[in-house]
């Protein structure tokens, strides 16, 4: 009874969003007729996480009737492991998220408590927009979007199966609803599968081993089995997160301190102008010892996790797998708050699967750690995936019409990457039957992103870095507005009021630039007002000089205030002229170089390459070695190879011949 006082109190809260549950049983998975209580959508996201969230919120921008179906409300908006979003090469999903109107970045910038640009130490193109999130504040505020979404309504409930029709158009079977746990039938024109951990899922802490997608929540089981008879291949990776600490335990006095920047950058290019508003807190920075080290190989016999052969993820492996592959090093551990309003603290870079009564052996040797108490263990996750190779650009399955698939089940992992592929399958879910949505590898991360799973697959979870895009110099964080945002509202997925936004900005951009590029002096000149300029007599445009080092906006507005003083005053403005007169000459150079190695696909690798003895990432070497392609173009091809190695390899077989 206290279910149904739950769902009717939850009603009250929006009338755009209604949570549903009847009796559980499972009926026959054919279509009923109309009169069998049966509901019809457009649209039907299965799974509330950060890809669910962003498809269904798309769909409905779109114009769809969306229903999501997800097991509990109360769980929208959680972040399963760690609190915080972006990083290097994480920040331009983010930023190309909000370019299409995505939910996450605005949200992040509403609930986070810390704010940093990682990577300043390289150009602006690689730059990694970060931020600690407030968990409490982001659940809240996601829940309240999706309740205030229109054309929205959520479920409360399983899906059990899908129900597999005949296309009218095709030789194909489309997908044409669902069967929920409670017996219920949805009808509908697309699905969009985001299921994140939860497909088969099993936790694991030491020996121990139960079915849940994560801590607290029961696995998809049922759904697994539809897709294997679908014909679809399904295999296992695995993730994990560290045990949680309460922060009144710890000895912070005698750790480093590491604080946001001054002032933050947000997220979403709608908050530039209003900047980030909630409080900002400090992280500490500790290290793991021997001692530490000591405990985690004395017993490696008692962590399923780990010696289990399922492949985990490379860019953020577990303790254990650190302590192996990196004998005799001691490793960083970020002490991250997770809100405002609570003592829990995120150990960042110890997710363990030990037994539980070791994890807090193990944290008591860290140094501020001493005297720790463990609020609860770290945890393993096994789970199933597929096979992304079967899906088409804009994530639709080359099997079943109409069945797209988006987040870890397409063998990814972070929060990031899942919200991405979640919004472009959604909109594409929406416009089922009258086209696609695709954004290409040259016009965003998500479009990298997207293609190499699709045309490469994965063998492992798959991050996104700034490395794996070959167009990197212009897919920088600062213009993912400039490139998307049109091509967004076209797509039907952008406010008119974004758009607005945008539309400025560019004219803002072009009028300034044309500006800069037609103000020519000579050097002459330029010395004469401070500004050091080489060539002589040869005309110098103050858009060149601007990426002179030490040269900003304000520097030209303080020699010449006739030409430059209004632009001045906007700095957002100035900031991204500046970053544009920077990567004016290389954007020129990496193009070259990109149809180089178009047209050097044919060339042949010499067979006795040592590639421990280039400048490639350990990835590329390993897989690389492994694989011994014959040519530049079957190098290229291979999971996990970037296009910078690609182009290293270009010039040594130059080099070489």
């Amino acid at each position: 009874m206290m279910l149904f006082q739950h769902v009717r109190s939850c009603r009250r809260w929006c009338a755009n969003v209604i949570l549903s549950r009847a009796p559980i049983f499972r009926p026959n998975s054919t279509l009923g007729e109309a009169g069998d209580g049966a509901v019809d959508y457009d649209v039907l996201v299965v799974g509330g996480g950060h890809a669910g969230t962003e498809a269904a919120a798309a769909a409905s921008r779109v114009g769809s009737r969306t229903a999501l179906v997800t097991h509990k409300f109360s769980t929208i908006g959680e972040m399963s492991c760690n609190p915080s979003f972006g990083g290097i090469g994480k920040g331009h999903l983010m930023r190309e998220i909000d370019a299409l109107d995505g939910l996450c970045a605005r949200i992040c910038d509403k609930s986070g408590i810390q704010f940093r640009v990682l990577n300043r130490r390289k150009g602006p193109a690689v730059w990694g927009l970060r931020a600690q999130i407030d968990r409490d504040m982001y659940k809240r505020y996601m829940q309240e979007e999706i309740r205030r979404t229109d054309r929205l309504t959520v479920y409360e409930d399983s899906v059990e199966d899908l129900v597999i029709g005949q296309s009218e158009v095709s030789d194909a079977p489309c997908v044409s609803g669902v069967y929920l746990g409670s017996g219920k039938l949805i009808r509908c024109k697309a699905v969009v599968i985001t299921t994140g951990t939860f497909l088969r899922g099993r936790i694991m802490i030491g020996l121990d081993s139960y079915p849940a997608g994560r801590k607290g929540d029961a696995p998809s089981v049922a759904l697994s089995g539809t897709l294997e008879r679908m014909g679809f291949a399904l295999s296992r990776l695995k993730t994990g997160t560290p045990p949680r600490i309460d922060g009144k335990t710890i000895n912070y006095s005698t750790l480093q301190v590491q604080p946001g920047d001054n002032p933050p950058t947000p997220f979403s290019f709608m908050n530039e102008e209003q900047g980030i508003q909630t409080e900002q807190v400090p992280c500490h920075l500790t290290y793991t010892n021997a001692a530490t080290h000591q405990i985690i190989l004395e017993n490696m016999d008692l962590n399923r996790h780990v010696l289990e052969e399922v492949t985990g993820p490379r860019y953020c492996p577990s303790i254990e797998s650190k302590v192996l592959r990196f004998k005799g090093q001691n490793h960083r551990v970020w002490l991250e708050p997770e809100g405002l309003s609570t003592d829990v603290v995120y150990p960042n870079g110890i997710s363990c699967t030990l037994p539980a009564d070791l994890q807090q052996k193990m944290i008591n040797t860290i140094a501020g750690l001493e005297c720790a108490i463990m609020l609860f263990p770290g945890y393993g996750v096994e789970y199933d995936c597929i096979d992304a190779r079967e899906l088409k650009p804009s994530l639709e399955s080359h099997k079943v019409n109409g069945l797209f698939l988006a987040g870890q089940i397409n063998g990814t992992t972070g929060y990031e990457e899942a919200a991405a592929q979640g919004l472009i399958a959604g909109i594409n879910a929406a416009m089922y039957g009258k086209g696609s949505f695709v954004v290409d590898r040259a016009d965003g991360y998500i479009g990298v992103l997207i293609d190499d799973l699709t045309t490469n697959g994965t063998s492992e979870p798959y991050r996104m870095f700034t490395s794996r895009a070959e167009y990197r110099l212009l897919l920088r964080p600062d213009n993912a507005d400039l490139r998307l945002t049109k091509k967004g509202f076209k797509g039907g997925c952008v406010s008119e009021a974004r758009k607005e936004v945008t539309r400025r900005m560019e004219e803002k951009m072009n009028n300034s630039m044309e500006l800069l590029r037609s103000v020519q002096y000579t050097s002459h000149t330029w010395s004469k007002k401070g500004i050091g300029v080489k060539d002589g007599g040869v005309l110098k445009s103050a858009f060149e000089v601007l990426n002179y080092p030490g040269v900003d906006v304000k520097r030209l507005a303080d020699a010449f205030p006739q030409h430059f003083s209004l632009i001045e005053k906007d700095h957002n403005l100035s900031r991204r002229l500046k970053i544009e007169a920077h990567y004016a000459q290389m954007v020129i150079k990496q193009t070259t170089d990109i149809r180089a190695i178009q047209k050097g696909e044919s060339l042949e690798i010499p067979t006795d390459i040592q590639y421990e003895r280039l400048n490639l990432s350990q990835e590329c070497r390993e897989k690389l070695e492994r694989v011994r392609p014959i040519t530049l173009g079957a190098a290229s091809r291979i999971d996990g190879i970037t296009p910078a190695a690609i182009l290293l390899l270009l010039h040594y077989i130059r080099r070489t011949k």
